[in-house]
């Protein structure tokens, strides 16, 4: 009788323990298949790193992955680290790669420094990657320097003009050597700001020279004069050679000015020539109308003349002898004058 009421109720179906069972084991089955999916996945990593003797433990490298942190890249900082003698912690490299910043490339540029004997440590080679600047290139530049030309071509210009006391224009093309100056990296002025500062000395040497043969003759007069300056002073350089590659002859510059100030001067005069000419012409005129105006006036005297003969006639000051006296005067003066003056006759003959 039991036993044909097991089988009645096994016909029935599976109770509700049996079901909570099953779905536990499913449950428990699904999280360890993915606890040995991230377990697989790190296995790789968590061999390299021990063998390579930059041991990550599997919580770092889970915590890693729920950080969004690129481990692969964390391991192989660690390890070139380590192989390299350099004391850096995961959490370190985290930090900065979780700011933005290069790892591997700062890890690089630290093995190169202490290999050169470069004193860079792990908050400096961070700042510069995090400022902006290729740390690794800097290293590199600081270990083998490298060569700017002066000028700049980049800008369009070929050569550094000055003109000596002289006049004479010099045309100059220097390549200066540098090392990067890692102290002065952050904050530090750029390459271009060494070209600007090396071609305004330049400029000021030729400028200070009494003649550009002592240029010519002393090129490397320019390179002391340039480097006693300090140049490379609050830049991310240090200067070590400024050397003239080339110095051509240029044009006659205190010629042309002279020239171009004759000219000038030429213009002027002119100009204030005219300028007392019309002065002339106008002062002529001016007295041209003064005479005219007298001749009008002495036209008006002349006219009262008869009024006041009539006058004194009429009153008995003059008498009539008088008058006629006085036109024989200005018959026998007007004779003479008619006498006096030449005729044609008497002209020369040319």
């Amino acid at each position: 009788m039991h036993i044909a009421a097991l089988l009645a109720d096994e016909a029935q179906g599976p109770s509700a323990g049996s079901v909570v069972i099953i779905g536990g084991v499913v449950v428990v089955g699904i999280i360890l298949l993915v606890v040995l999916a991230l377990i697989m996945s790190f296995v790789k990593l968590y061999v390299r790193a021990m063998v390579s003797g930059a041991r990550v433990g599997w919580m770092e490298l889970l915590g890693m992955r729920l950080r969004n942190v690129n481990g692969v890249v964390i391991v192989n900082s660690r390890i070139q680290a380590s192989r390299a003698g350099l004391n850096i912690t995961q959490p370190e490299m985290e930090s900065h790669l979780l700011a933005g910043g290069n790892v591997q490339r700062v890890i690089a540029a630290m093995i190169a420094a202490s290999k050169a004997n470069i004193d860079l440590s792990w908050q400096t080679a961070t700042a510069i990657d995090l400022a902006g600047r290729d740390i690794l290139d800097a290293v590199q530049t600081s270990v083998n320097p490298k060569v700017i030309d002066v000028p700049n071509q980049a800008f369009g210009q070929t050569t550094i003009d000055g003109v000596a006391k002289d006049g004479i224009q010099l045309k100059v093309k220097a390549r200066v050597t540098v090392r990067t100056n890692i102290k002065s990296l952050v904050g530090g002025a750029t390459e271009d700001t060494v070209v600007a500062r090396v071609g305004e000395g330049i400029v000021n040497a030729i400028g200070s020279a009494e003649d550009y043969k002592h240029v010519l003759e002393n090129p490397d007069k320019i390179s002391k004069a340039v480097l006693a300056k300090g140049l490379d002073a609050n830049t991310a350089f240090e200067i070590l050679s400024i050397d003239i590659g080339e110095i051509t002859v240029g044009e006659n510059i205190g010629a042309k000015l002279a020239a171009d100030r004759a000219e000038s001067d030429k213009r002027r005069f002119q100009a204030e020539a005219e300028q007392r000419r019309a002065m002339a012409v106008a002062h002529e005129q001016e007295n041209v109308a003064l005479q005219a105006e007298n001749r009008a006036k002495v036209v008006l005297a002349e006219a009262e003349i008869p009024k006041a003969i009539a006058d004194a006639l009429s009153k008995g000051n003059i008498g009539v002898m008088d008058y006629y006296k006085f036109q024989n005067i200005q018959s026998d003066t007007a004779m003479r004058t008619a006498i006096a003056k030449p005729t044609d006759a008497d002209k020369p003959v040319s």
